[in-house]
């Protein structure tokens, strides 16, 4: 049997930092909606102020730390990857819109069969 891990906030600061957080992001949506009577521009400014300050206590924490240490290790390993010249990428896709041509005749031509077998032959339904 396979261990699982589960990842939890373990610290009382990154508790405190998650909750901080979520508390910014619900004073930001109810500031975008509580000050629909002072323009938009101010809406707007006061949600993506909040927006800020909660993705940055949130980043300040353990899992937005862990976060950005995987954007950092998904994006090394993006520059590992040999991306195909356009050459290569043109022969791949003529070679699947050949297969898929190909496979639509086939299933064109046994749904065809398979109808004039039935429908002719056994049942005599002649069109």
């Amino acid at each position: 049997m396979a261990s699982t891990q589960i990842q939890t906030v373990s610290s009382g600061a990154d508790k405190l930092k998650m909750g901080a957080s979520a508390a910014l992001l619900v004073l930001a949506l109810a500031g975008f909606f509580l000050l629909a009577k002072q323009g938009a521009l101010v809406q707007w400014a006061v949600f993506v102020l909040g927006l800020a300050a909660a993705v940055g206590v949130f980043l300040s924490s353990e899992p937005g730390q862990q976060l950005i240490a995987f954007g950092v290790d998904a994006t090394r390993e993006l520059k590992k990857v040999v991306w195909p010249t356009r050459k290569e990428a043109t022969q791949m896709t003529l070679v699947v819109f050949g297969f898929v041509l190909l496979m639509a005749l086939f299933l064109w031509l046994t749904d065809k069969t398979l109808e004039w077998i039935f429908y002719d032959l056994i049942l005599g339904w002649k069109k």
